[in-house]
Parts: C-alpha cells; sequence; structure tokens
C-alpha cells in the first residue's frame, strides 16, 4: 500500500503579534468527513503494515488477558457507617460500585456500570458520592469519549433516577450537608476547560442553577470536592504555576466562597480542614513546598504558621490528616516516602519500603479518628499491595495483593535502581527491572521509557503487560529524566522552556548507559 499523505491547507494564525501558517490545522475538525476520510486511510495503511505480527499481537493480546482476574475486587473502604467497594464479574467489562454494613457482609449494589453500558458505544463512570442523609446517590458518566460527563441523581430506596441531569460536567461534585443541593463543575464544550461552578437544588430546573464562580483566565481551569471533614465545600482554581483555593461551610451558613490565599504567579498551595485550622501545603517561598497551618478565621497569610520547613532535597508532596498524627508524602531522590508524626508528642518516624526501586502512594483514608493509615506499594516486580499500617505500633497488615491469574514470583525478576552521569555532569535515576535468568552481557534487547514533562513522575509501578514483554527475555527500564518532578521542582524546571533540551539528551544518555551497563544490545 502506498503511504497516505495528508494534504496541506495553509492556514494564517496570529497571536501576540506573531503570525505562523499552520497547513494541517484543518485536521481539528474531528467530525469533517474528510478529515474522518483521512484517518480511515492512516488506520488502513497500519493494518497492513502491521499483517506480518497480527498472530504475535493476538497472541500476546490473549496472554495479557489471560493474566487478569476477572472477578477483581477492592479493598473495603469504611466510611459513614459503610464498607465501599468496586469490583468486577467474570464477563463483564465495566466495574460494579457497591457497599455493605459490614466488611463482608451482604452487597448492596449501587452502580452496575454493566447495566449503565448497555446500549452505549462508550462509556466511562466518574464520580459516586452518597449525599449526607444517605438517601440519594448523585454519579457522573461520559457516553461521547470527550470527558463531558452528565451527573445522574438515584434514589436509593426505590432504585429509580430522579429527573434532574446535570450535562456537560467534568464530572466532579460536592454534596451540601442539606442533601439536597449539589455544586458541580461546568464545561466549556468547545474548548473543554472547566471553568465554571453552579449549585444546583434537586427538584429545580437545570437550566436555572445559579452560578457560584466563573473562571474568566482562560490559562486557568476549576474544581469542586468537598473537604476529608465534610465541613466545607471547595473551589480550586489552577493553572501551571499558580492556584487559588475558596471554601464555604457545608451547612451554608454562608452565601459567598471565602478565598484562602489569593492568586499569584508562582505559588501553588493546597488545603486541608482539621477541626479550626487548615493545614496548608505550599510553595510560598518554598520550591520544594511547605507545611503551614492557619486558624479557620485567620486566614491571612501573615498569620499562618509554620509545621514543616522547606528542604532543598526533598519535594513535599501530600498529607493526611488524622486525630493524633500527621502522615507527610515525601519525595527523596526520586522515592515516596511516608513521614509519620505523632502530633501529641512531636515524634517521628519513617515507614519501611522494603525494596529499592518502588512506588508508594496514600490509599483511601477516609476518617479522622482512627490510628489505621492505608498505603499502596508497587515495584516493578511486586504487584499492587494494599496495606494498613497501625500508626501507634507500627504493624503492617496486607489487605490485597494484585492476583496474576497463572501465577508470579516477585523473586524470578530482579529490579535495580541505577544512577547515570549525563553529558552535563547530572545523575540521572533510572529504574530496571529483568528475568533473573536474563544475562546482563550486553546482548539482550531492552526498551527503554520515558516522559519528562508537565513535572509528571513515572515511577516504576508493576505491570501486568509488562510480563509478557520480560517473559521474552527483555530488560525494561525507565529513564527518570528532567522535565518530571522525580527529584524535586527544581528537576522539572531544568527541563523546560529554554532547558528543554535536557529531556531528550538525558533520556539518550540514558540509552547509552544501558548499553555500557550490559543492559542492552546497541543492535536491539
Amino acid at each position: 500500500m502506498q503511504i497516505p499523505t495528508c494534504p496541506k491547507r495553509p492556514t494564517l494564525l496570529e497571536k501576540h503579534g506573531d503570525k505562523r501558517t499552520d497547513h494541517y490545522f484543518w485536521l481539528n475538525e474531528r467530525d469533517h468527513p474528510e478529515v474522518l476520510k483521512y484517518l480511515e486511510s492512516e488506520n488502513r495503511f497500519s493494518e497492513a503494515y502491521f499483517e506480518d505480527t497480527k498472530a504475535l499481537e493476538e497472541e500476546i493480546y490473549d496472554e495479557i488477558v489471560g493474566r487478569m482476574d476477572k472477578n477483581e475486587t477492592s479493598v473495603p473502604v469504611l466510611k459513614d457507617g459503610y464498607y465501599y467497594l468496586q469490583r468486577y464479574q467474570d464477563g463483564g467489562e465495566y466495574p460494579i460500585f457497591s457497599r455493605s454494613k459490614e466488611e463482608h457482609g451482604e452487597q448492596e449494589v449501587l452502580l452496575d456500570v454493566n447495566v449503565l453500558a448497555e446500549g452505549q458505544s462508550y462509556c466511562a463512570p466518574g464520580k459516586l458520592q452518597v449525599c449526607p442523609n444517605d438517601e440519594l446517590l448523585a454519579y457522573s458518566a461520559d457516553f461521547v469519549s470527550r470527558r463531558l460527563y452528565t451527573i445522574y441523581f438515584k434514589d436509593l430506596k426505590s432504585g429509580e433516577l430522579l429527573s434532574d441531569e446535570i450535562p456537560n460536567t467534568s464530572g466532579g461534585f460536592a454534596w451540601a450537608k442539606d442533601g439536597k443541593t449539589i455544586f458541580y463543575t461546568q464545561k466549556d464544550e468547545q474548548t473543554l476547560r472547566s471553568y465554571q461552578i453552579k449549585k444546583h437544588v434537586l427538584g429545580t430546573a437545570v437550566d436555572e442553577d445559579e452560578v457560584i464562580f466563573t473562571e474568566e483566565d482562560d490559562t486557568f481551569i476549576v474544581s469542586v470536592g468537598n473537604s476529608k471533614s465534610k465541613d466545607y465545600i471547595v473551589i480550586g482554581s489552577y493553572s501551571t504555576v499558580s492556584s487559588e483555593i475558596r471554601v464555604l461551610p457545608a451547612d451554608l451558613s454562608k452565601n459567598d466562597f471565602e478565598v484562602i490565599c489569593p492568586r499569584e504567579r508562582d505559588h501553588e498551595y493546597s488545603v486541608f480542614h482539621f477541626k479550626n485550622h487548615f493545614y496548608i501545603l505550599s510553595n510560598w517561598k518554598a520550591k520544594n513546598f511547605r507545611l503551614l497551618k492557619t486558624k479557620i478565621d485567620e486566614l491571612d497569610r501573615s498569620k499562618w504558621e509554620e509545621v514543616i520547613p522547606h528542604r532543598e532535597d526533598v519535594l513535599l508532596e501530600g498529607l493526611d490528616v488524622f486525630e493524633d498524627h500527621l502522615v507527610l508524602d515525601e519525595r527523596k531522590d526520586g522515592l515516596t516516602n511516608f513521614r509519620v508524626i505523632q502530633q501529641s508528642t512531636g515524634k517521628e518516624y519513617y515507614i519501611d519500603l522494603m525494596e529499592e526501586s518502588y512506588m508508594a502512594y496514600s490509599g483511601a483514608n477516609a476518617s479522622f479518628d482512627t490510628t489505621q493509615f492505608r498505603f499502596v506499594f508497587t515495584s516493578m516486580k511486586t504487584p499492587s499491595t494494599v496495606f494498613d499500617f497501625d500508626l501507634n505500633t507500627k504493624e503492617k497488615v496486607v489487605k490485597k495483593q494484585q492476583k496474576v491469574v497463572g501465577g508470579h514470583n516477585p523473586d524470578d525478576y530482579i529490579t535495580k535502581r541505577v544512577w547515570v552521569k549525563a553529558r552535563d555532569g547530572v545523575k540521572i535515576p533510572m529504574s530496571i527491572v529483568h528475568h533473573k535468568d536474563v544475562k546482563t552481557d550486553g546482548h539482550a534487547p531492552a526498551l527503554l521509557y520515558g516522559y519528562g514533562s508537565y513535572g509528571h513522575v513515572v515511577d516504576p509501578t508493576f505491570s501486568i503487560a509488562r510480563l509478557s514483554l520480560l517473559q521474552r527475555g527483555f530488560v525494561f527500564a525507565i529513564a527518570h529524566i528532567r522535565g518530571g518532578e522525580d527529584l524535586g521542582r527544581i528537576w522539572y524546571e531544568e527541563g523546560k522552556l529554554l532547558k528543554k533540551m535536557n529531556t531528550f539528551t538525558d533520556f539518550i544518555d540514558c540509552g547509552k548507559s544501558l548499553v555500557e551497563l550490559g543492559y542492552a544490545d546497541r543492535n536491539k
């Protein structure tokens, strides 16, 4: 087959006095017959080009699917007197969301997405949340594959849907405490930017919903949610280098949202409510972020008190607040660590995370009044494992490990964390995994992966699909290149704008190092 040629149709674009010609601007009309015709020709060419590998593709696909547990079930999460979980059943492509009064009790199905998807060409569930009086379920779903979600309401006693339907949302929303008022995020249908927060009262016309906040700056997007305490509705406005948070008591005792800290360039922050304080994770005068707190009635930044200072070598990424403990999510040398601080005594320690190269993150921790901290651990050889950790006794209990049908022994694989010297002398971390029978003598085929943009971190996680590669003798490596945030905020800044070239040269240098260290054949 001939390689398809995309027609050039010059379009002159002008911005800030700068003019440029885009020959392919016409392709942005996704439903135009000529665009569809061109894309179909590309698809036909791809199918013909890869015809010789079709049998291998099907073999590997069957392997991957065959390793997946068709009856996968999440660990139950206790919230407001119910254990919530998500499960799959054999023959179903979509999850079933349910809850029970006992941890392993009879399940009440909240939403069966397999039923929701019937007759739809596409179906993606968004957020689910039961209202505070436990009478209604709100959930969002996208049926058009454009991340345009409609919010629906289900009566939990009758199982019937209410007539209220809210279209063109981001899928996010927050219940007020009255159980009949909901705040949601509206999207612009053309740009798909989340730009507006509205308030809907059940039983009223959706097209008359009150606009609570409009983000006029098109470089920002907005979100809305509930605080962990359920005492506040929280609106966030976010851009690449700035954020602004607004809060409103969830009992609607006030009419106007209050700004925690007005936006300013290069100030990003997030807010966590606990009793009469807000904890604030902020990069104000702290490139790698620090933790501060202030009383709920003293929001002026001059009143903020420092809890955890800034550190040059540690990125402070997150926080879980409990009645007597703070659990900080810190990243050092590219790896996550959980730092536990007992608030009553000031004593602290780090949770042991067992392997040389791994990923760990906080799980569902819905309650303040508990000493159980749930987290998830995984590495390139260890399937995703959910732990409950007692913050007082330090006892660690495995609640669940991802099942690999047919069996998987982590000891059959070797993982390594190496540091590669880039051409400018900077050391780049690289995570490596291979089967223990593979000889690292320079003859193995290797696949190197990296990203390095927007501060996104590619952590060394387990992959069922990757097993097909490893079992065929491949070495798999992740280059944690600049442009991500693996080694803190400076790592991101050293791979953007005029320093963007570092992202690409880091990746090349990691590839050369794989060969030099014997993990890869230069020709494979």
